[in-house]
């Protein structure tokens, strides 16, 4: 559990680092826009933090709504993440303080030791992401 608070804190650091970098075009890599679905068990998992972190480091994130679905913002108004190969992160997103018997619906294969990995194309990218709990 305690693992589970650290990623999301990280995500959400990651995710204000990110959004107060320079936004000039100049200094972005090559993005292209990433949406998508995710389920657990099936079922549309919403208020989800979905992060895609590049191979150079680059950080991609967005939050699920009630049907499932994200889009990513690279930085504050800008969308999209890096081309390329990118590990995929989904966690809960948590209101602090979390209760202490709190269970983590999203198993840690999927998060802390995610070894989820999609490559973004140039253009339109579409990733869904069916999690089995």
């Amino acid at each position: 559990m305690l693992k589970v608070c650290c990623l999301a804190v990280i995500g959400l650091v990651l995710s204000a680092f990110v959004a107060g970098c320079s936004t000039s075009s100049g200094d972005l890599p090559d993005l292209a826009t990433v949406s998508g679905t995710v389920t657990l068990g099936g079922q549309p998992l919403s208020k989800a933090s979905v992060l895609f972190e590049s191979a150079n480091g680059h950080g991609a994130s967005g939050t699920t709504d009630e049907n499932g679905r994200y889009e990513l913002y690279f930085t504050g108004g800008t969308k999209g993440a890096e081309i390329g190969t990118n590990t995929v992160r989904i966690t809960t997103v948590l209101d602090f303080p979390t209760p202490p018997d709190y269970q983590d619906p999203i198993p840690a294969r999927y998060n802390e030791s995610s070894a989820l990995k999609v490559t973004v194309e140039p253009g339109a990218n579409i990733h869904n992401f069916a999690l089995d709990p």
